[in-house]
């Protein structure tokens, strides 16, 4: 389980990749890119099969952004996730988020397991709704019943 320091730490970090952001503008992944964006955050789209996304160019690999993100929220398959982390080792991206809001999300036991091998700081789960300030209600009450249950960050 991720610890709230590294959380913290992931959402005080300016220039960001989202990896596996949707091309459908009503899909979820875009809700979360569009809400990063309105917070300040120089997020950096980032799927392979996109050239542009709200406005910013979007980029195939995390290899080939430039100038480099300081981190990467992934909202990609587990399946791909593990390949994806592989790319933030040879980009040199220190902070990996593996998104999930319900079932499996990006979360990879190998994806982790190879992040932590390489030193690299990984938030293994969440969604990041949950700590902004500010959110709608449901956001609110996700982060509520996580605490009830014993299941929220420390």
């Amino acid at each position: 389980m991720a610890t709230l320091e590294q959380i913290r730490d992931f959402l005080s970090l300016k220039r960001i990749a989202v990896v596996g952001v949707s091309r459908n503008p009503k899909d979820f992944t875009r809700s979360l890119f569009r809400e990063f964006v309105r917070r300040g955050y120089d997020v950096v789209p980032v799927n392979p099969g996109v050239c542009q996304l709200e406005g910013r160019p979007c980029y195939a690999r995390l290899s080939d952004v430039d100038p480099p993100v300081e981190a990467a929220l992934l909202l990609t398959a587990p399946a791909v996730t593990d390949s994806v982390v592989r790319d933030c080792a040879d980009a040199g991206v220190p902070r990996v988020w593996m998104y999930r809001g319900a079932g499996a999300g990006a979360v990879s036991r190998q994806a982790v397991c190879f992040c932590e091998s390489r030193g690299m700081s990984v938030v293994a789960g969440e969604c990041p709704f949950m700590f902004f300030r500010d959110v709608g209600l449901p956001h609110q009450w996700h982060a509520k019943i996580r605490r009830w249950r014993g299941r929220y960050p420390r």
